[in-house]
């Protein structure tokens, strides 16, 4: 049964106190497009209920409906408790596909386009003492292949490698009180080479000589660092020596306190904004000290060479679609794929919950952030793509598993890139973008193929164990080879001597009669659970003793609706053997 994530939202800055509105709102299609006209942000129709927050899609939102409605609505009743009288209260909303428009009792306070990241509004002007009324009108235009949605599928049925849409709130929605003088946001940057973590902060309202900031960072309940800050200006920057602070020399270059998928160590933080002795604002965040780099044409996690063994993880859930059923269930995703020996996952076309993040970040676990893309391209999509893809890389940038950013894979959206100079600039600017939003990971141009310029090239490969092992004997061989017809670099762009992974193959097809999907398909099939061990192994192992590869990314760890490719079952059942899974990744490096 699926709960209704009653978990913080919003692990990277907590505030201890918030007011969860998931559970049963009043809901609508409009499929006449009459709710603008008749007001329904002041007189919502009644009739229809749905389980925020799951799509109306979703069997979990208690509707269960996969045809098209472009126009919904929403809307539920809220009380401010007595205690936040007197604060600026702030609305949240997780992501809500594709766009919003918000009203409080009647007026509207918010606009927001994108499916796949945050946004708030403050409401305290429109507030009133008892019951508030709130209202979401969400357009989610279903034939439109210029917004990105990832797998969701352009048609009502899913088909091949797209799945059932998700069309309006997907994520948890919250209030919030904050003092007129708060914390907005903060950014933690890792140095290993100096042993320091540099903070940045902003904050917004009244700001003056008697504002400070006190930072309190703990290493597994030990504290390592206390100052107090003067704020002077709405934008903070500081460094705090972490190094230093450990009086065991044995740690002094950090193995002891280094982030990394075998040691996961967070240090935790508690910010807290005073005057004059009163505390106006508190969040606690955390953060962990690890270094992602490539250094001469090698992949390197805290300046040693890394080999990379990630499963590709669609993020789909049973019941829940995009929307995992418990925080529980993200959490269960990582374990299990950690119990198969992976050390991370490529979350493909989806950019995840945050409390998937949480637990990747407390259990120690990769992941390459990738952005869901469009399916065809126009100078809108462009606009579109750019500015959700920004969102995506600030709300995620705190998150140590996070190691690689992926904002383009094969070719979608720039189905014309091989050739066609306008998609390659877009291809070059979507890495340059990156780029100048974060400095410290490494950015694939063009997942796949017909690659750019990109940090790590990464190739799709789904033949057979003998074709990939002849392919991966150099590099010469990894970028002249063409698994999908596809040349692995787009014309004018060649390999400059970056790390080479096979970072889709495998897909093998296994039927376990679970549901009753019709269709199931994979790359290729096997009849039982030690035929697909033995696949898995020859296939595995090619690339594992592939001198040009520095790691791989097997399709896939669950089955997905029509996709019967995982090594797990859709409910998350075992396929197979999992320790033998675990066995042969762990055989080598």
């Amino acid at each position: 049964m699926a709960n209704l994530q009653t978990e913080y939202p919003r692990p990277q800055f907590q505030r201890k106190q918030w007011l969860n509105l998931n559970g049963e709102w009043n809901f609508a299609f409009d499929d006449e497009q009459v709710g603008l006209t008749e007001k329904w942000y002041r007189s919502f129709p009644k009739g229809r209920t749905i389980q925020v927050p799951f799509a109306y899609q979703a069997s979990n939102s208690g509707i269960g409906d996969p045809t098209f409605h472009d126009i919904v609505w929403y809307h539920r009743v809220f009380t401010i408790p007595e205690t936040w009288k007197g604060q600026e209260i702030v609305l949240h909303f997780g992501a809500v596909d594709y766009r919003a428009w918000v009203y409080i009792n009647g007026e509207q306070v918010a606009y927001h386009q994108g499916g796949n990241v945050p946004f708030s509004a403050a409401i305290t002007p429109l507030l009133r003492e008892g019951d508030n009324d709130l209202v979401v009108r969400v357009e989610d235009p279903s034939e439109d292949t210029t917004i990105p949605r990832g797998k969701q599928y352009w048609h009502e049925q899913s088909a091949s490698i797209f799945y059932t849409r998700t069309t309006g709130i997907w994520q948890t929605v919250w209030l919030e009180p904050l003092a007129k003088t708060s914390i907005d946001q903060v950014r933690w940057t890792p140095d290993i080479d100096t042993g320091s973590i540099e903070l940045e902060a902003e904050i917004v309202g009244d700001i003056h000589d008697e504002t400070e900031l006190l930072v309190d960072i703990n290493f597994q309940g030990e504290p390592v660092v206390s100052e107090r800050i003067h704020v002077y200006h709405r934008h903070l920057k500081r460094s705090f020596d972490i190094r230093g602070r450990f009086t065991d020399r044995s740690n002094i270059h950090g193995p002891g306190w280094y982030w990394s998928p075998e040691q996961p160590n967070l240090f935790d933080v508690t910010l807290r904004l005073n005057r004059e002795g009163k505390t106006l604002d508190q969040a606690d965040s955390y953060f962990g000290m690890r270094k992602v780099s490539v250094e001469d044409g090698t992949f390197m996690l805290n300046n040693k060479p890394y080999f990379q063994k990630l499963v590709l993880d669609q993020g789909y859930f049973p019941g829940g679609l995009l929307t995992a059923g418990s925080d529980d269930a993200l959490k269960q995703d990582i374990v299990l794929a950690k119990e198969m020996g992976f050390n991370g996952a490529r979350k493909h076309q989806k950019v995840e919950d945050p409390r998937y993040l949480y637990w990747a970040d407390r259990l120690g676990f990769l992941v390459w952030g990738e952005m869901a893309n469009c399916s065809e391209y126009s100078e809108a999509a462009v606009e579109r793509i750019s500015a959700e893809w920004a969102e995506a890389v600030k709300r995620d940038y705190n998150h140590p598993c996070i190691v690689t950013w992926v904002p383009l894979n094969e070719s979608w959206g720039i189905s014309r890139v091989a050739r066609e100079e306008q998609q390659q600039h877009h291809s070059l600017a979507m890495y340059y973008l990156t780029k100048s939003l974060d400095t410290t990971r490494p950015v694939v141009s063009n997942e796949g193929w017909e690659h750019t310029i990109s940090d790590i090239c990464g190739i799709h490969n789904y033949r057979s164990a003998e074709e990939m092992a002849a392919a991966y004997q150099s590099v010469d061989t990894a970028i002249t080879t063409e698994p999908a017809q596809r040349p692995i670099y787009a014309r004018g762009f060649s390999h400059r001597g970056e790390p080479i992974l096979v970072t889709e193959y495998g897909g093998i097809a296994y039927d376990v009669k679970e549901t009753d999907q019709p269709n199931g398909w994979g790359y290729s099939a096997v009849q039982s659970g030690e035929e697909l061990v033995d696949q898995y192994r020859k296939m595995t192992e090619a690339l594992l003793n592939a001198p040009a590869l520095q790691g791989f990314c097997y399709t896939q760890l669950t089955d997905v609706e029509q996709e019967i490719n995982g090594l797990l079952t859709y409910h998350r059942k075992p396929k197979c053997d999992l320790d033998a899974i675990r066995k042969i990744n762990q055989s080598k490096h």
